[in-house]
């Protein structure tokens, strides 16, 4: 390369160095406003990648746990029945004649509620008088010729000491104390007569008077199922005419309580009931008796459990159904959560395991599958957990339940303290 080469080359890239001097100062701004737009365009993409996570991050309902009454109940359900039920009914056969009381009448012990047709019994007790009337008159005759039998013995003893014993004979002798000893046997039969004609004649009495159908006890008539000109029929078994309660202000609630539940049922729980007929109106009982037979009905097994109710104003009717709540347990300042709380479980990932200072990206990445801890069975109560929410995340508190009614569950154990917002469930946001 020559020198005038040389020397314009140089000029040039001196003139190009002065261009792009001059426009570096005279566009200062160009690179100010490129680094603005960047800078829009990365907080903008983080902006919504951020809200885009908030839209699916979980919201949680939670329930603060607190200290108040447990108390466990048992439903059950019965029919309303007196306390003593008596079935009135006939040892004889024969048709009715006379009714005299009808349903819902009061009676008193001994009073007649009805009478059979009494004219063949009256005809068999005055055949048994009479014959009784007989055997009495046999008795007599009995000893009409006892005494006549003995008068010919004393004479023939007095003429034989008045002959030194030659008349009357041996045999004559023999003969008259024979008869004496046979009329004194026939006396004697005839007394027997006389007892046994009696105690027919008391038989044909004692039929008599029950043909007449009595109360055996003070109370109500429940239900009658004769009427006059019916025929009883008393062969095999007494039929039941009337159906008799004792005392209606004493009645018994009969329930069947579920195998699941009898265990906590016992002697001496108060309890509460309801019938249809009166809606509103609560009843109280106690239990008397927890059956330890059991019943069957439809594959379900439940015990006859029989609760004592006053009805002195005669609300109450036999047969009524009644739905009793039994309490079973009544717990004083107990730390109460709900049941929902107990059966929570975050989804995976729900836990709060994000980190401070973990980047976007690595709120995406995929997480390790969380351990769920085992739960316990101790003596009486379960070993369980429940979550708090604490800086908007579930955090896992290990605690001991005891009873519970369905709704609330007692915290016999752990860390947890009143006033903690349990959660008791999981609201996912819609995208």
């Amino acid at each position: 390369m020559n020198d005038a080469n040389f020397s314009r080359a140089k000029q040039d890239m001196q003139l190009k160095d002065l261009l792009e001097t001059q426009s570096a100062k005279r566009f200062p701004w160009l690179w100010v406003w490129l680094a603005g737009a960047l800078m829009v365009v990365g907080v903008s993409v983080w902006l919504w990648l951020r809200s885009g996570n908030e839209k699916s991050a979980p919201r949680y309902t939670t329930e603060a746990a607190a200290r108040g009454t447990l108390v466990v109940r048992v439903s059950a359900t019965g029919n309303l029945q007196p306390t003593n039920t008596v079935d009135v009914g006939s040892e004889l056969s024969g048709i009715v004649d006379k009714v005299f009381v009808d349903d819902n009448d009061q009676v008193t012990k001994g009073q007649v509620l009805a009478r059979l047709d009494l004219s063949k019994l009256q005809d068999t007790v005055a055949k048994s008088r009479a014959l009784l009337a007989a055997a009495e008159a046999q008795v007599l005759q009995s000893q009409a010729t006892v005494s006549e039998v003995h008068a010919v013995l004393a004479r023939y003893r007095h003429v034989s000491q008045l002959s030194g014993g030659k008349v009357p004979s041996k045999a004559e002798m023999d003969t008259a104390e024979a008869n004496l000893k046979r009329a004194k046997a026939n006396e004697a039969s005839a007394h027997a007569s006389v007892i046994q004609a009696k105690a027919a004649l008391q038989s044909d009495e004692t039929n008599l008077y029950k043909a007449s159908i009595r109360s055996p006890i003070n109370g109500v008539v429940l239900s009658r199922e004769v009427d006059p000109g019916q025929t009883v029929a008393a062969s095999f078994q007494a039929p039941v005419l009337f159906k008799l309660a004792e005392d209606l202000t004493k009645m018994e609630l009969q329930v069947d309580v579920d195998e699941a539940d009898v265990g906590q049922v016992k002697e001496g729980q108060n309890a509460t009931f309801t019938v249809d007929a009166w809606p509103g109106r609560e009843y109280t009982a106690v239990i008397t008796r927890v059956g330890f037979g059991s019943q069957e009905s439809g594959g379900v097994i439940s015990y006859r459990t029989v609760l004592d109710v006053d009805n002195t104003d005669l609300s109450l009717r036999p047969g009524m159904t009644g739905t009793a709540e039994i309490t079973t347990l009544t717990r004083e300042d107990a730390l109460l959560v709900p049941n929902a709380a107990l059966r929570f479980t975050p989804a995976l990932g729900d836990e709060g395991e994000k980190k401070p200072g973990t980047s976007v990206v690595g709120t995406l990445l995929p997480r390790m599958p969380r351990q769920e801890k085992k739960v316990r069975v101790t003596g009486n109560s379960v070993a369980s957990r429940v979550w708090v929410l604490q800086e908007s995340q579930p955090v896992a508190i290990d605690v001991r339940t005891g009873a519970t009614n369905g709704r609330m569950t007692e915290i016999t154990d752990g860390e947890l303290k009143a006033g903690m917002q349990v959660i008791t469930e999981a609201l996912r946001a819609q995208p």
